[in-house]
Protein backbone atom coordinates (compact mmCIF):
# COMPACT_ATOMS: atom_id res chain seq x y z
CA UNK A 1 0.00 0.00 0.00
CA UNK A 2 1.22 3.48 -0.86
CA UNK A 3 1.95 5.95 1.93
CA UNK A 4 1.19 8.78 -0.51
CA UNK A 5 -1.89 7.34 -2.19
CA UNK A 6 -3.82 10.61 -1.75
CA UNK A 7 -1.79 13.79 -1.36
CA UNK A 8 -2.89 17.37 -0.78
CA UNK A 9 -0.04 19.82 -1.37
CA UNK A 10 -0.20 23.50 -0.46
CA UNK A 11 -3.94 23.47 -1.00
CA UNK A 12 -5.69 26.83 -0.76
CA UNK A 13 -8.96 28.44 -1.79
CA UNK A 14 -9.54 32.17 -2.14
CA UNK A 15 -12.61 33.99 -3.46
CA UNK A 16 -12.61 37.50 -4.88
CA UNK A 17 -15.13 39.74 -3.14
CA UNK A 18 -15.93 43.48 -3.33
CA UNK A 19 -14.10 43.87 -0.02
CA UNK A 20 -11.02 42.08 -1.33
CA UNK A 21 -9.76 38.46 -1.38
CA UNK A 22 -11.51 36.09 1.03
CA UNK A 23 -9.14 33.30 2.01
CA UNK A 24 -11.16 30.23 3.01
CA UNK A 25 -8.35 27.70 3.48
CA UNK A 26 -4.59 27.99 3.07
CA UNK A 27 -1.54 25.77 2.99
CA UNK A 28 -3.34 22.46 3.55
CA UNK A 29 -0.83 19.61 3.36
CA UNK A 30 -1.88 16.03 3.97
CA UNK A 31 -0.85 12.54 2.90
CA UNK A 32 -3.38 9.72 3.18
CA UNK A 33 -2.26 6.10 2.98
CA UNK A 34 -4.07 3.62 0.76
CA UNK A 35 -6.79 1.92 2.80
CA UNK A 36 -6.64 4.53 5.56
CA UNK A 37 -9.75 6.01 7.20
CA UNK A 38 -9.29 9.75 7.89
CA UNK A 39 -11.81 12.05 9.55
CA UNK A 40 -11.61 15.84 9.17
CA UNK A 41 -13.10 17.76 12.08
CA UNK A 42 -13.54 21.42 12.97
CA UNK A 43 -16.05 24.14 13.71
CA UNK A 44 -18.56 25.35 11.13
CA UNK A 45 -16.86 27.65 8.64
CA UNK A 46 -13.40 26.12 9.10
CA UNK A 47 -13.21 25.10 5.45
CA UNK A 48 -13.35 21.33 5.89
CA UNK A 49 -16.18 20.95 3.38
CA UNK A 50 -14.31 23.27 1.00
CA UNK A 51 -11.32 20.94 1.13
CA UNK A 52 -13.59 17.94 0.53
CA UNK A 53 -15.29 19.65 -2.42
CA UNK A 54 -11.85 20.22 -3.98
CA UNK A 55 -11.10 16.51 -3.49
CA UNK A 56 -14.42 15.73 -5.18
CA UNK A 57 -13.47 17.91 -8.13
CA UNK A 58 -16.52 20.12 -7.60
CA UNK A 59 -14.40 23.12 -6.58
CA UNK A 60 -11.11 24.31 -8.03
CA UNK A 61 -8.18 25.08 -5.77
CA UNK A 62 -6.68 28.56 -5.94
CA UNK A 63 -3.29 27.23 -4.88
CA UNK A 64 -1.72 23.80 -4.70
CA UNK A 65 -3.31 20.60 -5.88
CA UNK A 66 -4.42 17.03 -5.21
CA UNK A 67 -2.79 13.81 -6.39
CA UNK A 68 -4.76 10.55 -6.21
CA UNK A 69 -3.10 7.30 -7.16
CA UNK A 70 -0.31 9.16 -8.94
CA UNK A 71 -2.63 11.33 -11.03
CA UNK A 72 -3.70 14.93 -10.54
CA UNK A 73 -7.34 15.48 -9.61
CA UNK A 74 -8.99 17.70 -12.22
CA UNK A 75 -12.79 17.85 -12.04
CA UNK A 76 -15.16 15.08 -10.90
CA UNK A 77 -14.26 11.48 -11.67
CA UNK A 78 -15.35 7.90 -11.15
CA UNK A 79 -12.21 7.30 -9.08
CA UNK A 80 -13.94 9.15 -6.23
CA UNK A 81 -17.17 7.94 -4.65
CA UNK A 82 -19.13 10.73 -2.96
CA UNK A 83 -21.77 10.67 -0.21
CA UNK A 84 -23.37 13.94 0.93
CA UNK A 85 -25.50 14.82 3.96
CA UNK A 86 -28.56 14.14 1.80
CA UNK A 87 -28.46 11.02 -0.42
CA UNK A 88 -29.98 13.03 -3.33
CA UNK A 89 -31.75 10.03 -4.85
CA UNK A 90 -33.85 10.38 -7.98
CA UNK A 91 -37.42 9.95 -6.71
CA UNK A 92 -38.76 8.32 -9.88
CA UNK A 93 -36.20 5.51 -9.71
CA UNK A 94 -36.18 2.54 -7.35
CA UNK A 95 -33.34 1.92 -4.93
CA UNK A 96 -31.86 -0.49 -7.46
CA UNK A 97 -32.35 2.02 -10.27
CA UNK A 98 -30.50 4.70 -8.33
CA UNK A 99 -27.54 2.40 -7.74
CA UNK A 100 -27.63 1.19 -11.33
CA UNK A 101 -27.04 4.78 -12.45
CA UNK A 102 -23.55 4.45 -11.04
CA UNK A 103 -23.10 0.91 -12.37
CA UNK A 104 -23.99 2.13 -15.87
CA UNK A 105 -21.12 4.63 -15.70
CA UNK A 106 -18.49 1.92 -15.28
CA UNK A 107 -19.98 -0.99 -17.23
CA UNK A 108 -22.50 0.56 -19.61
CA UNK A 109 -21.64 -1.96 -22.31
CA UNK A 110 -22.81 -4.90 -20.19
CA UNK A 111 -26.24 -6.44 -20.65
CA UNK A 112 -29.12 -4.91 -18.68
CA UNK A 113 -29.61 -7.98 -16.49
CA UNK A 114 -25.90 -8.02 -15.63
CA UNK A 115 -25.97 -4.33 -14.67
CA UNK A 116 -29.01 -4.90 -12.47
CA UNK A 117 -27.29 -7.87 -10.83
CA UNK A 118 -24.29 -5.66 -10.02
CA UNK A 119 -26.56 -2.98 -8.56
CA UNK A 120 -28.31 -5.60 -6.43
CA UNK A 121 -24.93 -6.83 -5.20
CA UNK A 122 -24.07 -3.36 -3.91
CA UNK A 123 -27.47 -3.04 -2.27
CA UNK A 124 -26.80 -6.39 -0.63
CA UNK A 125 -23.57 -4.96 0.82
CA UNK A 126 -25.63 -2.40 2.75
CA UNK A 127 -28.42 -4.83 3.62
CA UNK A 128 -31.06 -3.46 1.26
CA UNK A 129 -31.35 -6.06 -1.49
CA UNK A 130 -34.83 -7.02 -0.24
CA UNK A 131 -35.92 -3.39 -0.73
CA UNK A 132 -34.40 -3.01 -4.19
CA UNK A 133 -37.66 -2.16 -5.95
CA UNK A 134 -38.87 0.40 -3.43
CA UNK A 135 -38.72 4.07 -4.30
CA UNK A 136 -37.04 6.67 -2.06
CA UNK A 137 -40.33 7.84 -0.51
CA UNK A 138 -40.94 4.25 0.64
CA UNK A 139 -37.60 4.09 2.49
CA UNK A 140 -36.58 5.50 5.85
CA UNK A 141 -33.93 8.22 6.05
CA UNK A 142 -31.34 5.67 7.10
CA UNK A 143 -32.25 3.36 4.22
CA UNK A 144 -31.96 6.22 1.74
CA UNK A 145 -28.49 7.01 3.00
CA UNK A 146 -27.56 3.34 2.66
CA UNK A 147 -28.63 3.53 -0.98
CA UNK A 148 -26.40 6.59 -1.35
CA UNK A 149 -23.45 4.66 0.08
CA UNK A 150 -24.16 1.69 -2.21
CA UNK A 151 -24.29 4.03 -5.20
CA UNK A 152 -20.95 5.61 -4.21
CA UNK A 153 -19.34 2.17 -3.93
CA UNK A 154 -20.81 0.98 -7.24
CA UNK A 155 -18.22 2.85 -9.32
CA UNK A 156 -15.50 0.93 -7.43
CA UNK A 157 -13.73 4.20 -6.55
CA UNK A 158 -10.18 4.58 -5.32
CA UNK A 159 -11.35 6.77 -2.45
CA UNK A 160 -14.67 7.33 -0.70
CA UNK A 161 -15.42 10.96 0.21
CA UNK A 162 -18.09 11.48 2.88
CA UNK A 163 -19.48 14.92 3.78
CA UNK A 164 -21.19 14.49 7.16
CA UNK A 165 -23.27 11.60 5.80
CA UNK A 166 -25.08 10.88 9.07
CA UNK A 167 -25.71 14.40 10.35
CA UNK A 168 -29.38 14.46 9.36
CA UNK A 169 -30.24 11.13 10.99
CA UNK A 170 -31.62 10.45 14.45
CA UNK A 171 -29.18 9.16 17.06
CA UNK A 172 -30.08 5.46 16.82
CA UNK A 173 -30.04 5.40 13.02
CA UNK A 174 -26.77 7.29 13.05
CA UNK A 175 -25.16 4.66 15.27
CA UNK A 176 -26.47 1.89 13.01
CA UNK A 177 -25.00 3.55 9.93
CA UNK A 178 -21.66 4.15 11.69
CA UNK A 179 -21.47 0.44 12.50
CA UNK A 180 -22.44 -0.39 8.91
CA UNK A 181 -19.73 1.88 7.54
CA UNK A 182 -17.15 0.27 9.82
CA UNK A 183 -18.21 -3.17 8.61
CA UNK A 184 -17.93 -2.13 4.96
CA UNK A 185 -14.54 -0.53 5.56
CA UNK A 186 -13.17 -3.64 7.23
CA UNK A 187 -14.50 -5.80 4.39
CA UNK A 188 -13.19 -3.71 1.49
CA UNK A 189 -10.53 -1.38 2.98
CA UNK A 190 -11.41 1.56 0.78
CA UNK A 191 -9.49 4.75 1.42
CA UNK A 192 -11.95 7.07 3.18
CA UNK A 193 -11.91 10.80 3.89
CA UNK A 194 -14.88 11.87 5.98
CA UNK A 195 -15.92 15.29 7.24
CA UNK A 196 -17.70 15.29 10.60
CA UNK A 197 -18.59 17.55 13.52
CA UNK A 198 -18.86 14.60 15.90
CA UNK A 199 -15.78 13.84 18.01
CA UNK A 200 -17.07 10.43 19.13
CA UNK A 201 -17.90 9.48 15.54
CA UNK A 202 -14.38 10.38 14.44
CA UNK A 203 -12.80 8.36 17.27
CA UNK A 204 -14.95 5.33 16.46
CA UNK A 205 -14.21 5.36 12.73
CA UNK A 206 -10.86 6.97 11.98
CA UNK A 207 -7.24 5.90 11.89
CA UNK A 208 -6.31 9.60 12.07
CA UNK A 209 -8.28 12.74 12.89
CA UNK A 210 -7.33 15.91 11.01
CA UNK A 211 -8.24 18.99 13.06
CA UNK A 212 -8.87 22.26 11.24
CA UNK A 213 -8.26 25.69 12.70
CA UNK A 214 -11.06 28.24 12.55
CA UNK A 215 -11.53 30.38 9.46
CA UNK A 216 -10.92 32.58 7.73
CA UNK A 217 -7.67 31.26 6.25
CA UNK A 218 -8.19 27.93 8.01
CA UNK A 219 -5.55 25.22 7.84
CA UNK A 220 -4.65 21.94 9.51
CA UNK A 221 -3.93 22.65 13.15
CA UNK A 222 -3.21 19.13 14.31
CA UNK A 223 -3.41 15.48 13.33
CA UNK A 224 -4.18 12.84 15.94
CA UNK A 225 -3.33 9.20 15.34
CA UNK A 226 -6.21 7.41 17.07
CA UNK A 227 -4.59 5.03 19.61
CA UNK A 228 -7.42 2.50 19.63
CA UNK A 229 -6.97 -1.03 18.27
CA UNK A 230 -9.25 -2.45 15.61
CA UNK A 231 -11.81 -3.88 15.30
CA UNK A 232 -13.66 -1.34 17.40
CA UNK A 233 -16.94 -1.68 19.24
CA UNK A 234 -18.55 1.35 20.84
CA UNK A 235 -19.43 -0.62 23.98
CA UNK A 236 -15.75 -1.43 24.51
CA UNK A 237 -14.55 2.10 23.79
CA UNK A 238 -16.33 3.53 26.82
CA UNK A 239 -14.16 1.30 29.02
CA UNK A 240 -10.91 2.44 27.40
CA UNK A 241 -8.68 5.01 29.11
CA UNK A 242 -7.03 5.68 25.73
CA UNK A 243 -10.40 6.63 24.26
CA UNK A 244 -11.03 9.30 26.88
CA UNK A 245 -7.50 10.64 26.57
CA UNK A 246 -7.87 10.98 22.79
CA UNK A 247 -11.31 12.52 23.17
CA UNK A 248 -9.94 15.11 25.58
CA UNK A 249 -7.18 16.03 23.12
CA UNK A 250 -9.63 16.71 20.30
CA UNK A 251 -12.14 18.57 22.46
CA UNK A 252 -9.39 20.73 23.97
CA UNK A 253 -8.19 21.64 20.48
CA UNK A 254 -11.73 22.59 19.39
CA UNK A 255 -12.36 24.59 22.57
CA UNK A 256 -9.15 26.54 22.10
CA UNK A 257 -10.05 27.20 18.47
CA UNK A 258 -13.48 28.43 19.54
CA UNK A 259 -12.01 31.11 21.82
CA UNK A 260 -9.57 32.25 19.16
CA UNK A 261 -6.38 30.64 20.44
CA UNK A 262 -3.70 30.49 17.81
CA UNK A 263 -3.41 26.86 16.80
CA UNK A 264 -0.12 25.28 15.74
CA UNK A 265 0.27 24.31 12.09
CA UNK A 266 0.94 20.70 11.11
CA UNK A 267 2.88 19.51 8.11
CA UNK A 268 1.71 16.72 5.78
CA UNK A 269 2.95 14.04 8.18
CA UNK A 270 1.03 15.48 11.09
CA UNK A 271 4.08 16.67 13.05
CA UNK A 272 3.44 19.84 15.02
CA UNK A 273 5.61 22.93 14.78
CA UNK A 274 4.73 24.23 18.23
CA UNK A 275 2.99 21.34 19.93
CA UNK A 276 2.66 17.60 19.52
CA UNK A 277 -0.96 16.51 19.62
CA UNK A 278 -0.14 12.95 18.71
CA UNK A 279 0.69 10.54 21.46
CA UNK A 280 1.41 6.88 21.91
CA UNK A 281 -0.04 4.60 24.53
CA UNK A 282 1.90 1.64 25.83
CA UNK A 283 0.21 -1.69 25.26
CA UNK A 284 -0.42 -2.09 28.95
CA UNK A 285 -2.28 1.20 29.05
CA UNK A 286 -4.67 0.43 26.23
CA UNK A 287 -7.65 -1.64 27.18
CA UNK A 288 -8.66 -4.01 24.45
CA UNK A 289 -11.40 -2.58 22.22
CA UNK A 290 -13.23 -5.25 20.31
Amino acid sequence: MSDRFLELSGLGKTYDTPAGPAVIVRDVNLRVREGEFVCVIGHSGCGKSTVLSILMGLNEASEGGVILGGREVVGPGLDRGVVFQSPALLPWLSACGNVQLAVDQVCGEAAADERRARALAYLRMVGLDEHADRHPHQLSAGMRQRVGIARALATEPKVLLLDEPFSQLDALTRMELQDELLRLWHAHRKTVVMVTHDVDEALLLADRIVMMTNGPAATIGGILAVPLPRPRQRTALVESAAYYAARERVITFLEEAAVGSEAPVADERGRMESADLSFSVAAGQVMEAG
